[in-house]
């Protein structure tokens, strides 16, 4: 990595920081500033939790391919003012059609954000150091978002409207700082799109050439089931299981999510040592049965016949669990995407990755909400076989990956015991 690279990754790394401290003086408090202090009710809170992910699925399309023309700076600077716009109008808003529209742009910026900066942070790291770049974006990003939330609980009061208005301006001022930080970051060289035939026909051309990798296909398959099986249970279906059927009061809750964060931040850079050496396919097979045991501990929880104290202690180790799981697929996951991108596509298939996960995102909250509270038993099993199917896509997975993409490590020492080419123009060519 050169000295201009090193200077840009450092710059990219303090905006994550920043974005998810703004991020985290409202993300918890959303739901209650709408139903409850703006009195719009539920509908409209469930609403607006809707609509940043439509917002997502409407963008990130075309997300993928400015990025691949104009490059990701630019694209992220203008997600930054529309994240900003939406998250200060939003904190202004007073009737449901205004809190809406401010939701849209809000998640709009959010979603676009997402592979901008991931393919920042690839340009901006050679495949000996970017494991350990997304490895440091996750681990700033849950701190970030841990202090964020902590200091925004001591600042809200549900009696003062005013109160959700200075969170809302906060995060709106953090993702500005952000851009004037962005702002500044000298990106490296790396290969744009410039000369495409019209914008119709080169979309279609570059998501059909991304639909016949079918490496990259099997990856999304897998990152589905990941999100619709973990992130997207946390706030849904898991969190109401625990309250109906484990009886786990609100602040054992928060204490599991305070579980969660801690076990990402302390763990992230062992648990890197460990995966930087490992084949990712086995890796994100091993998550799956990490995972597994989660969902199997989360079912003692609820379903076992121990006393308050144990089902409140296995329900807090099931967010550990899974925080640990999480701590595994950063240095990982978005690597493998880079990898699997063909030369100056990357950005596009960020996006593409980045559409998968709003999608589980979307569909694991409506599918495991009403089961987690109603259906306890059918609840675990079902997340409990999602858990062991990654397992099984992940070992099929890494049959359709070359040495380069599943064993980085190992390809560099033979490259440099041999001389050949780089890692990444083995990579490039195999794609």
């Amino acid at each position: 990595m050169t000295r201009a690279m090193g200077a840009a990754m450092r710059r990219i790394h303090v905006g994550n920081a920043l974005s998810a401290f703004g991020l985290g003086f409202t993300v918890p408090y959303l739901y209650v500033y709408v139903a409850q202090v703006r009195g719009l009710g539920a509908m409209t809170a469930g609403l607006v939790l809707a609509v940043f992910a439509v917002a997502a699925l409407i963008v990130l399309p075309f997300a993928g391919r400015a990025i691949v023309r104009r490059g990701p700076l630019p694209v992220l600077l203008v997600a930054l003012v529309t994240a900003a716009l939406g998250a200060l109008s939003l904190g202004l808003a007073s009737s449901a059609t205004t809190v809406l529209l401010s939701a849209a742009a809000l998640g709009a910026g959010q979603a676009v954000m997402q592979p901008a900066l991931a393919t920042m942070i690839v340009d901006c790291s050679t495949a000996d150091t970017r494991s350990r770049a997304f490895a440091t974006q996750f681990f700033l990003q849950n701190l970030g978002l841990g202090v964020g939330g902590l200091i925004g609980g001591h600042l809200v009061d549900t009696t003062r409207v005013s109160s959700f208005t200075l969170l809302f301006a906060i995060e709106a001022a953090m993702f500005l700082l952000l851009a004037v930080v962005m702002a500044t970051v000298r990106m490296p060289h790396s290969p744009r799109i410039q000369d495409a035939p019209g914008r119709s026909g080169s979309a279609k051309g570059s998501w059909k050439q991304l639909l016949g990798n079918r490496a990259m296909v099997q990856l999304c398959v897998v990152g589905f089931v990941l999100f619709f099986a973990c992130y997207g249970q946390f706030e849904s279906g898991l969190s109401a299981y625990g309250v109906e059927a484990a009886g786990i009061s609100t602040s054992a809750l928060g204490m599991a999510l305070a579980a969660n964060t801690a076990v990402i931040v302390v763990a992230q850079f062992a648990v890197l040592k460990f995966v930087e050496r490992r084949r990712r396919s086995r890796v994100i097979a091993a998550v799956g049965l990490i995972w597994a045991l989660a969902w199997v501990t989360a079912g003692y929880a609820g379903l076992g016949h121990g006393s308050q104290e144990m089902a409140t202690a296995a329900f807090v180790s099931t967010y550990a669990l899974f925080g640990l799981g999480e701590a595994m697929l950063s240095p990982t996951v978005a690597p493998l995407v880079a990898d699997l991108a063909p030369e100056g596509m990357v950005g596009q298939y960020n996006s593409a990755f980045a559409l998968v996960k709003q999608l589980a995102l979307a569909v694991g909250p409506a599918v495991g909400g009403p089961m987690g509270a109603s259906l306890h038993a059918p609840y675990i099993v079902t997340f409990l076989l999602f858990s062991l199917g990654i397992t099984v896509l992940a070992v099929r997975l890494g049959r359709q990956l070359t040495a380069a993409q599943d064993q980085p490590w190992r390809a560099r020492s033979r490259v440099v015991a041999q001389g050949g080419p780089t890692p990444a123009d083995q990579a490039r060519a195999r794609a």
